[in-house]
């Protein structure tokens, strides 16, 4: 069998080897599911299979030739990869068209050209307008990936255009076993990342790599449980610092230092202790900012109505025991449940450009309030 880099979605790579092995792709695959959670392993695993040079269809990805070489260098002439770009974080209307330029060539070396169309829920109105006529009209030979955290936010002649498939969190064990198997945790360690990381393989390996983001996860838990005995205006007043703390682990979460992402200095030229506190986030990082914090606060909206029900063994944040337990016999389930609903609701309209910072304003304002605890 060919060797694939996907873990734990044994359905979607059984359609990827059927379509490996058959040697006739969908014009165009929608890949969706979680952030992190391997869709864009598995479109890469596809990508792979379908430039692969072996002679037995059944033998790729081998890995091996030089066709696979290439691709594990990111230079095949054939395989074309579109994402977000600017301070917007979009995918726009001329990345687009540059793209199906592009595919209307025959391929250059394989028997198919592939594009992978990463975070697609970020192609703007007019990008998305300009793929469907490459869709409606797919040239030879071609393969497109599209691979959307959620879909939604995609056009419905997109998506009825294209083959679909739904990756869902991975099972604890693959992920402790991948972690294992990449030399990134032992298996105690393994567990707690994989509970972390809520089934996703590509953020578990980002925090096993990132000890820092852990720290950070649990500093921004500690915050949220603590604000709900706070007044708004101390509900406000906390805006700035989960803010800062939050693209700190979103940047830890994705890879990128703070270098990479802006320089370092204070405004003054010195390089100050705190480095986070005395930068301006782009537009896009603060988007990826309060994403980043809406998934910590539903862990703990999560594990405050379970510690209520008792439930302790389902806790994710199990490193916050003392503190979730104290709080849970304070909090209404029904209020806790309606909140995770606006997190998620709020989550997609940040992703669809509604204002971070005033999305984190409403959710400080609507975090369910508790009783303060009387003194002895």
């Amino acid at each position: 069998m060919g060797r694939y880099e996907t873990r734990g979605h044994p359905k979607p790579l059984a359609f990827v080897r059927r379509v490996v092995e058959s040697g006739r792709p969908p014009h165009a695959l929608l890949l969706t599911g979680p952030a992190r959670v391997g869709k864009a392993t598995l479109a890469r695993d596809l990508a792979a299979g379908l430039l692969c040079l072996a002679a037995d269809p059944a033998e790729r990805p081998c890995r091996e030739c030089s066709a696979c070489r290439k691709l594990e260098h990111g230079n095949h002439p054939d395989l074309h990869l579109l994402a977000p770009q600017g301070a917007g974080g979009q995918i726009r209307l001329g990345q687009v068209q540059a793209l199906a330029g592009e595919l209307a060539l025959l391929p250059l070396e394989g028997r198919f050209r592939v594009a992978i169309v990463e975070r697609a829920q970020r192609l703007n109105i007019d990008a998305q307008n300009a793929l469907l006529k490459t869709l409606e009209e797919p040239p030879a030979e071609t393969c497109i990936v599209l691979a959307a955290d959620d879909g939604t936010g995609l056009l419905a002649t997109v998506v009825s255009r294209c083959a679909r498939l739904r990756l869902g969190p991975v099972a604890s064990d693959s992920l402790i076993g991948l972690l294992e198997e990449r030399g990134a945790a032992d298996a105690v360690r393994g567990a707690a990342l994989a509970r972390l990381a809520g089934g996703r393989p590509g953020l578990a390996l980002a925090l096993a790599g990132a000890p820092e983001a852990v720290i950070l996860r649990a500093g921004l838990a500690r915050t949220l449980i603590s604000l709900l005995q706070a007044d708004r205006w101390r509900r406000l007043a906390a805006q700035a610092e989960l803010l800062d703390d939050a693209a700190a682990l979103a940047r830890l979460s994705e890879g990128t230092t703070e270098g990479e992402a802006q320089d370092d200095a204070a405004p003054d030229g010195r390089n100050g202790p705190e480095p986070s506190r005395q930068r301006r986030n782009s537009p896009a990082e603060r988007r990826a900012a309060v994403a980043a914090l809406i998934a910590v606060w539903r862990d703990v909206a999560r594990d405050l109505a379970l510690a209520a029900r008792g439930a302790r063994s389902e806790l994710v944040l199990r490193d916050l025991l003392d503190e979730l337990v104290e709080a849970a016999p304070r909090t209404d389930s029904g209020s806790m449940g309606r909140f995770l609903q606006r997190l998620d609701n709020l989550g997609r309209a940040v992703d669809a450009y509604a204002n971070p910072e005033l999305v984190l304003d409403v959710l400080l304002l609507e975090w369910p309030s508790t009783p303060a605890v009387s003194a002895a």
